[in-house]
């Protein structure tokens, strides 16, 4: 055993970077919803960045360790304690054993994330760790954690040295600060759409939104032509535009295909900021190039590799002892 959950938060799951090679049998990818937040808990500790880690929604949980770790929390603000004690965010944090962590309410943002260093030692299903929805599977994997659950890790490991490093918060300001643009390209039915309306209207996200899709409520996007669509693939970030002409984008459980009409795709580069969207805040979607869409995520990813150097540089330095 390595930590319980004493209280379960609202929807705390485990994801890893998702399963891939099985939409075709009808499995979603899955993963997390703020890929770039799970990513960057993952090197705070050490771990490589497709380690399975703990992700909470909305309000987070408690959890008792019953071994030393080392963790990392990054994502939104859900006020984290440890032993009452308020813990920061973006560095790695030495939780002792019997030590007790305690998350509230989200402040900003919905998804919070904690990685363990040394990962979850949890039986792959279909190649990933990642939660499985609608889907007849036994144990933590095939439903939201509760009350009771263990979880045990990789390895424990603690260290004499202070852990008082981290990276910059601003990294996360699509979080701290309201996003007022989502870019988008163009999706296969682009076309079919009074595309204007699409992009001047400020789109808020509905109550009913999930890691399934997020529903969003504005003015009602017009068809230039009336076509019927077959059943086609979609992906996390397509947004689809149902009869009603309320976009529908579909999240990291989104299912495999459908058939309403795609008027765009979420450039992946923002498709943390979508995940971190709370209910009722105003954005719009100007549209991108393809091009310009993979120079985003480009530079992302070279960020992602200068932070990793950073952080192993940092672990280099630490004495460390595993149990």
């Amino acid at each position: 055993m390595a930590i319980e959950i004493i209280e379960e938060g609202l929807h705390t799951t485990i994801q890893d970077q998702g399963r891939l090679g099985f939409q075709s049998y009808g499995f979603p990818v899955s993963g997390p919803m703020d890929e770039f937040a799970a990513r960057m808990a993952n090197i705070l500790v050490g771990n490589d960045t497709v380690e399975a880690v703990i992700e909470m929604s909305f309000i987070g949980p408690t959890i008792k360790f019953h071994q030393n770790a080392i963790i990392a929390i990054t994502g939104g603000n859900m006020s984290a304690n440890l032993n009452e004690q308020p813990v920061p965010l973006v560095q790695p944090i030495q939780v002792k054993k019997d030590d007790i962590l305690q998350f509230r309410t989200v402040k900003t943002g919905g998804f919070g994330y904690m990685a363990i260093k040394g990962g979850i030692d949890l039986p792959e299903i279909l190649g990933s760790r990642s939660t499985i929805v609608r889907a007849n599977v036994e144990g933590l994997l095939g439903r939201k954690l509760s009350v009771g659950d263990t979880i045990a890790f990789a390895h424990s490991y603690y260290t004499d040295n202070q852990l008082n490093w981290g990276i910059t918060p601003a990294l996360f300001g699509y979080i701290e600060q309201p996003v007022k643009a989502i870019r988008y390209i163009e999706g296969a039915q682009y076309d079919w759409f009074e595309t204007d309306t699409f992009e001047q209207t400020e789109w808020i996200a509905s109550t009913r939104s999930n890691r399934m899709g997020y529903r969003l409520e504005g003015t009602p996007i017009q068809k230039r032509k009336e076509e019927q669509l077959l059943t086609e693939a979609t992906s996390f970030g397509s947004i689809q535009v149902p009869p009603n002409g309320q976009p529908i984008i579909l999240m990291a459980d989104g299912q495999p295909t459908g058939g309403y009409p795609k008027i765009g795709q979420i450039a992946r580069v923002d498709l943390s900021k979508v995940s971190q969207l709370r209910p009722g805040q105003p954005f719009r979607f100007p549209k991108i190039t393809v091009d310009e869409a993979i120079t985003l995520l480009a530079s992302r990813e070279r960020l992602i590799r200068t932070i990793q150097r950073f952080v192993q540089e940092k672990w280099g330095g630490v004495k460390l002892w595993q149990e």
